[in-house]
């Protein structure tokens, strides 16, 4: 479901990463802040930005995409999906949403005053509710696991609960 009215991107590229379709919030959301009827060889910069903005460059793996696209001062939840059956054989052709990423925040900022949390629980909650790991958290934070684990046991004791999944459906729960 789409956050706050807006529309999810949607784009289907091959397994060369070209655009094969896309709707208009998606061109708007790649192309930002251009207008992509200014640009000469749209589909030319649309692969390339699909490289350069969402294909993950830390992973191990050849074709991961990032969990997180900025585009201007937007972010964008990015989710891909393998198709199998595409292209007639030369490879999968892949999915990708772009969800705009907002609605979580103004839920964490009144969550994060009602439980009294520290600055680093809530980058700690705000990733965890982006799908992260421990491990990924704790990259990002520049910390241990070890601290990751432990920021989530204090903000579990405060929300009364006992699971990661019981913070995210404090959090997102009552939105839905």
């Amino acid at each position: 479901m789409a956050v706050g009215g807006s529309i999810p991107g949607f784009l289907f590229v091959s397994c060369t990463l070209s655009p094969i379709a896309y709707n208009s919030e998606a061109l708007k959301i790649l192309t930002f802040p251009n207008a992509a009827d200014k640009i000469k060889r749209l589909d030319v910069f649309l692969t390339d930005k699909v490289r350069s903005g969402l294909v993950d460059r830390q992973s191990r793996e050849s074709l991961d995409f990032v969990k997180e696209f900025k585009s201007g001062m937007r972010r964008y939840l990015c989710r891909a999906f393998r198709l199998d059956g595409h292209n007639n054989g030369t490879g999968p052709a892949i999915a990708i949403t772009l969800e705009r990423h907002s609605s979580g925040a103004s839920a964490l900022l009144e969550i994060s005053k009602q439980f009294d949390f520290t600055e680093r629980e809530r980058q700690t909650i705000e990733l965890l509710l982006q799908g992260l790991t421990s491990k990924q958290i704790a990259a990002r934070m520049n910390i241990s696991p070890n601290t990751v684990k432990a920021f989530l046991r204090l903000v579990m004791v405060k929300m009364g609960v006992s699971t990661r999944s019981g913070i995210v459906g404090k959090i997102v729960g009552p939105q839905m």
